[in-house]
């Protein structure tokens, strides 16, 4: 009676956070044409249009693709909704949703090997999913509330190798950006190394996205005069991102970074 008690509970109280999660992060859509793209939207407490705030995109795993527009609030959501972010650091958050059979990047995957064969083509077209987005993002950036001066990418796995092709398209938007057990093209680092202030993450057991490849960026980064941050946690698999949402210095980080101050 009292396991069936305490699972009850426990039942209770992880659906009222992902109730608070949904209502925090209301629901929204980008349509383009004839295609639409899913979003969650997090606005700051207290809102107003007379203010500017900083934006923060973040681009979930592959886990997380569907057309439920919730999904991908999973992993990183509470990170944005806690008192220190909210407090400390207002700005809008978006969410926005892969479909199933979509990519965050150009990324050629063998799914037979483990760790997974990852490549990353640079000379194709963006995928649809992340066209929307970026065309998503021109459109809220030309919002009067919105601090040009800060906007952020960041993003996990599928999203951390969406971070580093974001990054490249669009070097000039971003004012820093972090990545989490993702991987890119190291030919396309110098596009943005000395432009865009990064953190990078990843596992050194991870089984799934080689640690490599995180590697592989930093070190292009570094060749292209870039300095940025990188953390290899010794003991985490590819859930790396419980790391990293852990890391205290994290938003601070990322918010301390302008495009003002960048150039």
């Amino acid at each position: 009676m009292k396991l069936k008690i305490i699972l009850l509970i426990l039942f209770v109280s992880f659906n009222t956070i992902v109730k608070a999660q949904t209502e925090a992060f209301t629901e929204q859509s980008y349509i383009k044409d004839n295609d639409t793209l899913n979003y969650r939207l997090l606005l700051p407490k207290d809102f107003t249009k007379d203010k500017q705030y900083p934006v923060v995109l973040f681009l979930h795993g592959a886990g997380e693709r569907g057309n439920d527009n919730q999904k991908q609030l999973a992993h990183g959501s509470k990170l944005f909704l806690s008192k220190t972010a909210r407090d400390s650091f207002p700005a809008i958050v978006i969410f926005p949703q892969c479909p199933k059979n979509d990519y965050w990047a150009n990324a050629e995957v063998d799914r037979t090997t483990y760790p997974l064969t990852i490549t990353f083509p640079s000379d194709l077209p963006p995928t649809n999913a992340l066209n929307l987005v970026m065309q998503l993002m021109e459109d809220i950036t030309q919002k009067p509330y919105v601090n040009k001066d800060q906007i952020y990418v960041g993003g996990l796995s599928m999203g951390g190798m969406g971070t580093f092709e974001i990054l490249y398209r669009k070097p000039d938007l971003f004012a820093a950006a972090f990545a989490i057990c993702g991987g890119g093209n190291p030919n396309t680092a110098e596009l943005f190394a000395k432009k865009v202030p990064m953190s990078i993450y990843h596992g050194a057991k991870d089984d799934v996205v080689k640690p490599q490849l995180s590697l592989a960026m930093v070190n292009a980064i570094l060749e292209a005069g870039g300095t940025p941050n990188f953390t290899l946690y010794a003991k985490d698999n590819h859930n790396s991102w419980d790391s990293t949402f852990a890391e205290t210095e994290l938003l601070s980080w990322l918010f301390s970074n302008t495009k003002f101050k960048n150039e």
